[in-house]
Formats: structure tokens, C-alpha cells, sequence
């Protein structure tokens, strides 16, 4: 994908891509669309609530760039681990900071089999990170710790739709780690807001505080329904709308991969 000259087309070309990993998780076969130039290194598993193992991502490699996508939620179990909300350490860095504990224990579950499979790759191509809703929450949690763990000290993170991950300490830590980072966010998408900055549990004091990493680049649409302000297509449609013609050469070039455009108002 050469003609990519920003990070706007990359924002594009991304949120496509993360749109692959939905059609990866509904397909029996685990099939779903490569864009030209990139070709598959390894399909991912991981665990959502329950401890049932389910394909969650998957890492392509081009001459130039390596590409680590999470997918969101898309079953039941997904579901549970997002209402998993209070926290835990973080231990894969050595800063003291808490993550919300049903993202970590996902993200922990896959851990391992992607930095093996990251330590076959060339440390010299460009590593970008990305996901969407959940997945975005779990791109945020690999980013930092490959930064912090591997020889690609210098991610890309590109995420759509993202929850809060962590504490304070753990935005804190994650700016000084993470250094390109694009958190797109809908103002009227709800998944943005969740968890609230304070979360106590039912009939307990004990509380949790979350903060989003950074860096914001907002976005303002309304699609009509909670579930059209958060869907990966909408985020898709207002991006292309900065370049439409770079949007109109990847669709056309890559039959299948790009999300079917949603109305924007």
C-alpha cells in the first residue's frame, strides 16, 4: 500500500482492516480479505470470559510495515470480560498502574503466542497496532507492552471506538511509551464513555478510577441508534470523507475489504 502518504490514509486503510477481523470471526474457516501487498503471518486466539479459546485478530506483514489487528465484541463471553470492570495490575510493565481486568485477562491470554510470533519479523518494518470497541481496548494494552518488551519500541496504534483501559498511572505511563498513538472517537458513540471516570461496584466501597490514553482525534456523527454510532463501517464512512479518492483506489483495488459505507449525518 505505497500510496498511503499520511496518516489520514492510514486511518482509512486501518479501520479496514479492522473490519477484516469481524468477517475472520464469522467465517467457519477463519477466511477474510488481505489487502494487496500484505500477506498473512498468523491467525491469533484468546480467552474472553469463560476460558473459551476464539479467533481474535490476526498480524499481516508487507515489505515496509507489520500489521497487529484486534477484533471486538462478537459473542456472548466477549460481552462478560467488558462488564469485567474492576482492575488489576499491569504487570507487563514496571510502572505501579491498574487495567480494567477483563481486557487484561483477554489480552494476557494471547500474549505469549504474539510476541513468539513478533520475534520472527523483522525489527526494521514499521509495527502498527490497531482495533476497534474491545479490540481497540486490546490493541492499547499490546501496544504498550510490545513498546516496553520488544524490539519494536516504536508502535503505531490506530483504534476506533475504544473504551477506557486503565488508571490514571496507566495513561501516564502508556504517553511515555507509546509516542504515535490515534484514538479515533465518535462523541456520540457510548462505548467511548465506558467504564465512567469512577467505577464502584454494587454494594462495595471500594472504587476504580479510568482515564483514556491519549492522543483524542474526535469525531462527530449520528447514524440514529446507539448501535450505528459505534459500528467500525460509520467510523469507516466519516473518515473517507477526508479522502475520497484514496478511499474509492483501496475499495476498488482490494474487492471485499472495505466495510460497506454507512449514511453519516
Amino acid at each position: 500500500m505505497g500510496n498511503m502518504r499520511n496518516e489520514q490514509d492510514w486511518a482509512i486503510f486501518l479501520a479496514a482492516v479492522c473490519g477484516q477481523t469481524y468477517v475472520q470471526f464469522e467465517h467457519a474457516d477463519g477466511s477474510f480479505v488481505v489487502p494487496a501487498d500484505f500477506s498473512v503471518v498468523h491467525n491469533f486466539r484468546a480467552k474472553s470470559m469463560g476460558g473459551i479459546s476464539e479467533p481474535f485478530g490476526f498480524i499481516l506483514e508487507s515489505p515496509q510495515e507489520i500489521i497487529i489487528a484486534w477484533r471486538g465484541s462478537s459473542s456472548t463471553t466477549n460481552w462478560l470480560s467488558n462488564m469485567n470492570a474492576a482492575q488489576k495490575k499491569f504487570k507487563y510493565i514496571k510502572e505501579d498502574c491498574l487495567t480494567h481486568r477483563g481486557f487484561t485477562d483477554i489480552y494476557s491470554s494471547a500474549r505469549e503466542e504474539i510476541l513468539s510470533i513478533l520475534g520472527t519479523l523483522s525489527p526494521e518494518k514499521t509495527l502498527y497496532v490497531t482495533g476497534h470497541s474491545l479490540g481497540g481496548a486490546l490493541a492499547t494494552l499490546c501496544a504498550i507492552d510490545i513498546a516496553a518488551n520488544s524490539a519494536y519500541s516504536s508502535p503505531r496504534l490506530y483504534t476506533y471506538g475504544s473504551p477506557r483501559v486503565g488508571d490514571p498511572a496507566f495513561a501516564k505511563a502508556f504517553s511515555t511509551y507509546v509516542r504515535s498513538s490515534f484514538r479515533y472517537a465518535n462523541l456520540f458513540d457510548v462505548a467511548t464513555y465506558v467504564p465512567p471516570t469512577i467505577y464502584k461496584l454494587p454494594r462495595q466501597e471500594k472504587k476504580y478510577y479510568y482515564t483514556h490514553v491519549q492522543t483524542l482525534y474526535s469525531l462527530s456523527f449520528q447514524n440514529g441508534t446507539v448501535e450505528l454510532n459505534h459500528v467500525l463501517r460509520s467510523y469507516f464512512a466519516v473518515l473517507s470523507k477526508a479522502r475520497p479518492e484514496f478511499t474509492a483506489l483501496l475499495c476498488a483495488g482490494n474487492p471485499g475489504f472495505c466495510p460497506v459505507l454507512e449514511l453519516i449525518t
